[in-house]
């Protein structure tokens, strides 16, 4: 349930980003795509679509996802997603195949890239 409500969570930050961050809208210039993020089974998922500078998610899958990234299970997916270090908890992932990569590597690359415009602002 935390993972589905985590990728939920992060649709709605990133629909709001593409719509108030001028420089999220520059990572989402000329690309039009879909992916998502799931569990294996397929039983836990989110798609979202990058479309005109803007990004907006549904529950389940996609038949054609540009790539998808799927989690072993979901209690793995949101321990991942919320680790301080994502970068490395998605190469171990990886490593161990408890995270698998379907489609593109280099967009996986690029989705990684906005996260960090989703981090909350620090109060002064």
């Amino acid at each position: 349930m935390k993972f589905r409500f985590l990728l939920w969570a992060m649709g709605m930050l990133m629909a709001k980003a593409s719509r108030k961050n001028p420089a999220f809208q520059q990572q989402l210039q000329d690309k039009q795509l879909v992916f998502q993020l799931q569990t294996l089974d397929g039983k836990v998922a989110r798609h979202f679509t990058v479309k005109d500078q803007r990004i907006s998610s549904k529950g389940g899958t996609h038949p054609e996802p540009a790539f998808a990234i799927a989690f072993k299970d979901a209690d793995f997916g949101f321990a991942t997603l919320q680790a301080k270090n994502k970068q490395l908890a998605f190469m171990q992932g990886i490593q161990e195949k408890s995270i698998q990569i379907k489609g593109n590597p280099a967009l996986v690359i690029w989705f990684q890239g906005l996260m960090k415009y989703l981090k909350p602002k620090k109060k002064a």
